[in-house]
């Protein structure tokens, strides 16, 4: 039997407060693609303009229906001409990939976490635990350990490296952060997403639709967040407080949105039938979710939804019965920037944290005291993340 002292030193360690989080970054590449160029881009880069007229329509109509109005992209043209491989549909490529992603993928990271860091105002040595995703750069000793020593942290930082885990890896993060902070005590978490769309760029094949949504909704971007409990007063100035984190897995939907890597990098596959399988089903986590605050008015709280793309949007919009301004934020990120994976959610919290100052609003979840985050991605998995937004006038 566990001694009384044990216990009291056990419990000694844990936070007294709630996971915290205190600091935003975010980043994007140089480059800029237009969506309204970059069907006939595509088509030029990829040597395809020799296919038939009605496929590359339907580029065209996925381009101008999709809501996007430009992406940032680590891929150049320049680097596609190159490494011609990544330009067509079937041929081995994986090694050229990896020799891009692996250093732009940490790179980027780098260049949020700095920025995180800065905003948070503690030296980057009080950094205890790092929580790192990504879709690309599999390789071992990975991104988290480039990021430890491009940044200089120390050594004896506790790491935790996540590789293709899907669009929802944002809220995977988060419920691992808040689990860090908030079990040892003076714990401060550096969460990391980095998403480059290097690995699944490739040229079109007859027919093939899904290809073409594929490239044209995905963007490129990183964002970082510093994580901790009970901050200190005068030095750390809080944003929002995680209250709950959950995942829920919808088996049927596993079909839906999957990848496969492979020789020829990794091939995307979306469904048609996901915005309604999503949509449809994210009742039950969002009920249970807020059972313990007793909140039943979804428009009452602020919403933080991974654009998956503007049917998602929609449809999540018009299910739930959200008032016609409450995905504005997430809309107005996809519109940006596209689709970038996990990094998008909190590119969202941080735009709604600066729109919330810069419109008076009394919280930083514009005005409202208690808000969601919701991420998708294969399984068909579905994160819930409960937030509470901090006073402006802290």
């Amino acid at each position: 039997m566990a001694s009384t002292e044990g216990i009291q030193a056990y419990r000694n360690n844990m936070a007294e407060g709630p996971a915290t989080i205190m600091a935003i970054g975010t980043a994007n590449p140089p480059n800029v693609v237009d969506a309204s160029t970059f069907p006939d881009y595509y088509w030029r880069v990829t040597n395809s303009e020799h296919l038939s007229p009605e496929y590359r329509v339907k580029l065209k109509r996925i381009c101008e229906r999709s809501s996007i109005r430009k992406r940032h992209l680590v891929l150049t043209e320049q680097l596609l001409k190159e490494n011609p491989t990544l330009t067509t549909y079937v041929d081995a490529s994986y090694d050229e990939r990896q020799s891009i992603v692996l250093d732009a993928v940490p790179k980027l990271a780098c260049e949020a976490a700095a920025k995180a860091i800065k905003e948070w105002g503690r030296p980057k040595t009080d950094i205890t635990h790092m929580v790192v995703c990504t879709g690309a750069g599999v390789d071992v000793p990975g991104v988290d350990y480039k990021m430890m020593n491009l940044l200089g942290l120390p050594p004896t930082v506790n790491r935790v490296m996540l590789y293709n885990v899907g669009c929802h890896a944002s809220g995977t993060v988060l419920r691992i952060a808040k689990d860090l902070a908030e079990n040892n005590k003076g714990a401060r978490v550096l969460v990391v997403s980095s998403e480059v769309s290097v690995m699944f760029f490739r040229g079109p094949a007859e027919g093939d639709v899904e290809i073409l949504l594929g490239q044209a909704l995905f963007g490129d971007g990183s964002a970082a967040i510093i994580v901790g409990a009970d901050p200190i007063e005068g030095v750390e100035k809080p944003i929002f407080q995680i209250f709950s984190a959950s995942q829920m897995t919808l088996p049927e939907g596993e079909h839906l949105v999957a990848g496969h890597l492979r020789e020829l990098g990794l091939t995307f596959h979306l469904k048609p039938q996901l915005p309604n399988t999503v949509s449809s089903n994210i009742h039950k986590p969002l009920k249970k979710a807020f059972e313990p605050l007793n909140i039943t008015d979804w428009n009452s709280i602020f919403w933080i939804v991974h654009p998956g793309g503007r049917a998602i949007l929609d449809q999540v919009q018009e299910k739930i019965g959200l008032e016609e301004n409450k995905l504005d934020v997430s809309r107005y990120v996809l519109a940006e920037n596209g689709n970038m994976m996990s990094a998008s959610v909190f590119f969202i919290m941080d735009e709604m944290r600066k729109r919330s100052a810069a419109q008076g609003c009394s919280t930083t979840g514009e005005g409202h005291e208690w808000g969601v985050l919701f991420g998708f991605g294969p399984g068909l998995s579905i994160e819930t993340v409960v937030l509470h937004s901090v006073p402006l006038s802290i």
